[in-house]
């Protein structure tokens, strides 16, 4: 994939590209992808991000939407993302096992041995319908049952964020099919004042809105979807807790670029979140992310 000022380009059959996908085609081997070659998947992985999300705004809101047996919507602009990601991930890395959130709904759960892809091709369907530009779409590398590669973009807002823990965290601007105007993001130490705590616009439970309350004074913000954590990640918010059940494929890609930034993404009991279990439908308990890790372990101060 090539550069010029900052533009990601789509790939060309050059032998340079060729020696890049033959890169990839090693990942797919191995089956373990680590954050140094996460790195390197970078871009393509923001390219096919780009490329659903061009793919969802040609779709109308006002296409009626379905409803799942979980009592979740869901409406052709989900099923074009996805199609637009699994396509594309099944050519740049054939043997890594993918779990996506409509994939999910009709197919059994692929082995997950070792580092797998965790997609929500798009996250806050409820503010699509409405009209809100609040919903995004997600790609997760999870090794380890880490996640440690994420990008998340919203498409109506023309912003992708992505990181890789331990290496860089990142805002861009989606253009096409591509991104460029790429800039550092770092979450921020807490406010002595007027820390801000995100909370579900869809979601809000009771355990999460008394959380919020022990952290009085606080400003409370509601918006839809994984943006929240990239507002963490880019040190425009402090905190944003869901102690209710959420599915992996929500958070594992916005709990990447948090961590990547600077902060961390907690369980309810303040231990580390772990993802892969099929067992359990790939539900987490809940959780709580922080831009200050400092605040993490002692939130009551």
């Amino acid at each position: 994939m090539r550069r010029v000022r900052g533009v990601i380009h789509p790939i060309a059959e050059t032998a340079k590209d060729a020696k890049l996908i033959r890169g990839n085609s090693k990942l797919a081997r191995d089956s373990e992808i680590l954050p140094d070659q996460a790195v390197r998947l970078l871009d393509d992985l923001t390219r096919i991000v780009a490329r659903a999300c061009s793919a969802i705004l040609e779709i109308s809101p006002s296409v009626p939407a379905a409803i799942k047996a979980d009592q979740s919507p869901v409406t052709a602009a989900d099923v074009a993302s996805e199609t637009v990601i699994l396509e594309a991930l099944a050519k740049l890395l054939p043997k890594i096992p993918v779990v996506s959130e409509e994939k999910m709904s009709s197919q059994a759960a692929p082995v997950l041995d070792t580092s797998f892809f965790l997609v929500d091709p798009l996250d806050g369907t409820r503010e699509f319908i409405a009209g809100r530009d609040e919903f995004t779409v997600n790609i997760a590398i999870v090794t380890g049952g880490t996640p440690i590669l994420g990008i998340v973009a919203a498409p109506r807002r023309k912003q992708l964020w992505r990181g890789v823990v331990g290496a860089r965290a990142e805002k861009m601007r989606l253009l096409g099919d591509n991104a460029d105007e790429a800039r550092p993001i770092r979450t921020r130490r807490w406010p002595t004042q007027s820390a801000i705590a995100l909370v579900s616009r869809s979601h809000l439970d009771p355990a999460s809105e008394a959380f919020v309350q022990r952290l009085e004074p606080v400003t409370r913000s509601a918006s839809g979807s994984s943006i929240k954590f990239c507002q963490i990640a880019e040190g425009s918010a402090d905190v944003y807790p869901r102690l209710a059940t959420t599915c992996e494929w929500d958070i594992a890609a916005g709990h990447a670029v948090v961590a990547a930034a600077g902060g961390v993404v907690a369980g309810p009991d303040g231990g580390d979140l772990t993802f892969g279990h099929a067992d359990k439908n790939f539900r987490v308990p809940g959780f709580v992310a922080w831009g200050d890790p400092l605040k993490a372990t002692s939130p009551g101060t």
